[in-house]
């Protein structure tokens, strides 16, 4: 494979000589810092945990902290994110929506009672047990922890199926209120992504779905910080050789002016995309599409290592929640069609 000389800046972090210096003082060999790219030509930056967020997150400009990203190919991809580059494999999707009345027997048992009543209670540690009581309808799944180099674990529930073949559903759980010190109810961004795929769990379990293909939820941490919980999740994927045939990331499924479900193009597989169109076509009518940028979610950490990933929101940027990354970022009274627009989509 063809070596950029982005690469070649990016393959050897700490001895980097393209990227902005650290500040006068700032000691690179200490844990205080962390390098980010803020898009495909952007050499890299050095910064510290808070400047992540003042700087960068709370002014909406979206980044990837690739400190511990290491594979040469992983790199490149973060260099430039060309189709032909990013896909382990193609992966050739159905042209027609099958199984809808099995799909739509499932999707008549959600609702947005769960939910509501989990936005207002949602941290780590409870996430973890609730993840474990709703998936203890089926002995079958299996719950655990991924740790990282950080305090904050992510979460992954595995449906097991006949085939090793994963299809992954994932929506991060951090949040951010714009300032190391600002409150951050993150309800919308991302309670809402989070309650969704949750109730999908909880559907699928208590119905003892038996899948042809492993299903497989991941609630991630630290998105807030530069996609880091998804980054480690999706790198041990890739290193152990795990086949995926595709990656829906849910982020953010609750404000929405439109009422529809909008799918993003860029940063995801082709061919996933246009299936999860025709899903969306299908259950629940029309949606809206927009490009979200460098970084913008977990997809692109999939993506990255080379597997078929596809992002869908509650709203296209321009007109997205104006609240999310603040103290104002609540839960609103809109949300529950919304929700159940997403939760047909995850179930299907």
């Amino acid at each position: 494979m063809r070596i950029s000389n982005c690469l070649a800046a990016l393959s050897g972090v700490v001895s980097l000589t393209t990227a902005r210096p650290p500040a006068e003082g700032q000691d690179i060999t200490k844990s205080n810092l962390r390098l980010i790219k803020i898009s495909e030509a952007h050499p890299g930056v050095w910064v510290t945990e808070e400047e992540k967020i003042s700087e960068y997150r709370a002014k909406n400009v979206n980044f990837i902290d690739i400190t511990d990203i290491k594979d040469p190919e992983t790199l490149e991809r973060l260099c430039r994110f060309d189709a032909d580059t990013a896909r382990v494999a193609a992966v050739v999707y159905p042209t027609t929506v099958s199984h809808q009345t099995e799909a739509n027997g499932l999707i008549s048992k959600a609702t947005t009672a769960g939910p509501q009543s989990w936005l207002k209670t949602l941290s780590d540690t409870w996430l973890f047990n609730q993840v474990k009581s709703v998936a203890a309808a089926n002995p079958a799944i299996v719950v655990s922890q991924f740790t990282h180099s950080y305090a904050q674990p992510s979460v992954i529930a595995r449906i097991p199926g006949s085939s090793s073949n994963l299809v992954v559903v994932g929506a991060h759980f951090d949040s951010t209120g714009g300032s190391p010190t600002a409150r951050g109810p993150g309800a919308d961004d991302n309670g809402s992504g989070v309650a969704v795929i949750l109730e999908a769990l909880r559907v699928l379990a208590s119905s003892k779905f038996a899948p042809k293909n492993t299903m497989v939820f991941h609630f991630y941490s630290g998105e807030e910080g530069g996609l880091l919980g998804s980054a480690d999740v999706w790198r041990s994927y890739k290193s152990a050789g795990k086949t995926v045939l595709a990656f829906v990331n849910t982020d953010m499924a609750g404000y929405s002016p439109s009422g529809k479900i909008s799918v993003y193009n860029d940063y995801a597989d082709t061919s996933l995309t246009a299936y999860v169109r025709r899903i969306v076509s299908a259950y629940i009518g029309s949606s809206t599409s927009d490009t979200c940028g460098y970084g913008c979610s977990d997809h692109a950490s999939a993506y990255s290592n080379g597997f078929p990933a596809a992002y869908v929101c509650d709203e296209p940027d321009a007109t997205s929640d104006p609240y999310i990354h603040s103290p104002n970022d609540v839960s609103s009274g809109r949300w529950p069609r919304l929700m159940i627009f997403n939760l047909r989509l995850t179930i299907k």
